[in-house]
């Protein structure tokens, strides 16, 4: 048996009893991802025996925004209910920033991560790492190929569909920009499809891909290109006073990550365009809520990130005591998007209000 994954298996698998189930898998062959997702279970299965007492667990962003701002008093709030220790990191310096912090959470010997990978595919070894040292989940953007236990998020392919139709409600047609922060992130790149489909209104499908660099016309509509940024807010900006200037028949545009948004109604008050360029929003910025109620931006579809706080620490502190019921069989944990509008605007921005202050104001036990 070459497979130094496979052996480990075999290790953990002994001391519970569990050998007799493995040893068919691995002297078959099993590929090293179902091998650190067995290791995994089986480090769970183990701690029924030995619960941690105040588990250490960490919740990783792929970047800094808002967005993240929220997703951390969920994550506190959940620590401070459940009784368990939270760090959370937020990388500010893209791909090697997360890399580095998904390695020193390993080498600090944290129980249980939860990550919104950058960039999957090129992050596998690292992933794997923290599958082979610790407990992997993922939240927002997914990382399917990776030894990951679950995903906690929404499907982002019907968000950006959702994003679409909300944007063809409001615009009959004419030309179209998209702003987002990068598309090598799993999120992002089903998120810009389901809103071109939505858009056009085509029949979804969520293998369909669309090439960035190539206008497509289609349905009445013209988008003329999709601008990336990589978290960069000033580039982010530049990009839509650029198009705004180079494309002055625009009739539409949507910023997809959460600052692209807000962003948008930053420079669309700056240019005196509201109303004139609309705005199919994604996340819940302040500026972008205020956006909906004053008429000038059409929606936005929001996520959870609270949610994604929150339950990334419910689902790793349940891990620690050897509980994996939580983990539904898809291996997905869905906290679904939904559209807010100018009628719903306003109970939405009090809700959210309320769910961040209860959070940082949350007792620890």
């Amino acid at each position: 048996m070459k497979n130094p994954a496979s052996r480990a298996i075999l290790t953990v698998a002994r001391s519970l009893g569990l050998a007799a189930i493995l040893v068919t898998a691995v002297t078959a062959g099993v590929a090293p991802l179902a091998d650190l997702v067995e290791a995994q279970k089986a480090r769970i299965a183990a701690m029924k025996s030995a619960p941690k007492a105040k588990p250490h667990v960490a919740f990783v962003s792929n970047g800094v925004a808002d967005f993240w701002t929220i997703a951390k008093a969920g994550a506190i709030a959940a620590g401070r209910e459940l009784g368990c220790q939270v760090t959370v990191e937020f990388p500010g310096g893209g791909l090697g920033d997360q890399k580095r912090m998904l390695e020193d959470l390993v080498a600090r010997g944290i129980d249980g991560i939860s990550v919104s990978p950058i960039d999957p595919v090129n992050q596998s070894d690292v992933l794997s790492l923290v599958a082979e040292k610790s407990l992997l989940i993922t939240n927002d953007s997914d990382a399917p190929k990776a030894p990951r236990l679950c995903y906690i998020g929404m499907d982002n392919y019907e968000a950006g569909l959702m994003c679409g139709k909300l944007a063809r409600e409001g615009c009959a047609g004419g030309e179209v920009a998209i702003f987002i922060g990068r598309l090598e992130q799993d999120n992002a790149k089903r998120r810009r499809q389901g809103f071109i489909d939505g858009l056009l209104g085509r029949t979804p499908d969520a293998a369909r891909y669309d090439e960035p660099g190539k206008p497509i016309t289609e349905a009445g509509y013209t988008i003329v290109g999709t601008w990336t940024d990589s978290f960069d807010r000033a580039k982010a900006k530049a990009n839509i006073e650029d198009v705004l200037i180079k494309h002055p028949k625009l009739a539409l545009m949507t910023g997809l990550f959460e600052y692209n948004s807000s962003l948008a109604v930053e420079v669309l008050k700056q240019t005196g365009m509201q109303g004139k360029v609309m705005l199919a929003g994604f996340d819940e910025g302040a500026d972008v809520i205020q956006g909906i109620k004053d008429g000038f931006v059409l929606g936005t579809v929001v996520q959870d990130p609270y949610g994604y706080g929150f339950e990334s620490v419910r689902l790793l502190n349940a891990f620690c005591k050897g509980d994996m019921s939580m983990v539904p069989a898809s291996g997905i944990l869905s906290i679904p998007a939904r559209v807010i509008r100018k009628d719903n605007a306003e109970g939405f921005w009090k809700e959210l209000k309320a769910r961040i202050k209860a959070g940082k104001e949350a007792p620890a036990k």
